[in-house]
Formats: structure tokens, C-alpha cells, sequence
């Protein structure tokens, strides 16, 4: 079932960054799709992208203290499998907050891709309530957080 879950969300991403383009996706595209992630978010880092939604993995590194200055935020910092590093800014005021997270846990991610200095800092990775942005998750132990 982790499989079939894990393929279709390469095969849904493979299809919004266009790398399917008009023809079948064979497995092995669909590998070379989740190893591309690390390569679309450098590249978003080296073109100083904003708004760019992205999906990923990481290993945690560090977890910051909540941001609690307006809208809550869990943050914590993940190394991709690249070397570079970024920032999650999970929503809990949206989202349920990830209790059992600590250092060296691998993360799943889907959310905004922003431009910094460190590395980028990924943010909506939660619904949206009200319907206007694409809802993102952070996916930790089997548990989808949104």
C-alpha cells in the first residue's frame, strides 16, 4: 500500500513539472522523477525562485523553536539527499503539529518553495481553508500532516 501511495504521488508529480509531456511514464522515469526533486529545488535555489510548489524528502537537522509571532509555525531545518539544506515552516495553526519529529527522522514534503540565502525555506505544506492555493503536506512515520 506504502508503494502504491509513494508511486502515484512521483506520477502526480511527474506530471505537474511536465516531465511526462504527452507520453507514458515507465518506472524508470518514475525513479529518476523522485531523484530530480533535489534537482528542481537547486535549481530553484541557484534562480532565486519564489512561489514555486515543490515536493521533496529530507533528513531533519535541526529543529528551531515554533515561530509564534502571527500565524504559528513548527519549524525545523531538513539536508536533502544534495546537501543543501531548507527550512519548513508548517503551519500549526492550520495543520496538526508533528509531535514525535527529532533529529535524524527522513521527512516527506509537499508545499511552497521560497528563496533564501541558507538554502529556501518550504511554507503551505497544509490545506488551504479557503480553497485559493494548493494544499501541501509534510508526510513523517506513515502520517500525512495537513
Amino acid at each position: 500500500m506504502k508503494k502504491i501511495i509513494l508511486i502515484s504521488a512521483i506520477v502526480l508529480a511527474a506530471v505537474y513539472f511536465g516531465l511526462a509531456q504527452n507520453k507514458s511514464v515507465s518506472i524508470h522515469n518514475l525513479v529518476e522523477t523522485s531523484h530530480n526533486s533535489d534537482e528542481i529545488i537547486a535549481s530553484a535555489f541557484n534562480n532565486r525562485n519564489h512561489h514555486l510548489q515543490v515536493e521533496g524528502q529530507g533528513i531533519v537537522i535541526k529543529i528551531l523553536r515554533d515561530d509564534l509571532a502571527g500565524t504559528r509555525h513548527q519549524r525545523f531545518i531538513v539536508r536533502l539527499s544534495s546537501g543543501q539544506t531548507l527550512l519548513i515552516a508548517h503551519n500549526i495553526d492550520l495543520a496538526p503539529r508533528i509531535i514525535s519529529l527529532k533529529k535524524g527522522d527522513k521527512v516527506f514534503f509537499y508545499g511552497e518553495y521560497e528563496w533564501n540565502s541558507k538554502g529556501g525555506t518550504i511554507h503551505w505544506t497544509h490545506h488551504d481553508p479557503e480553497g485559493r492555493h494548493t494544499g501541501g503536506w509534510i508526510k513523517h512515520n506513515g502520517i500525512k500532516y495537513q
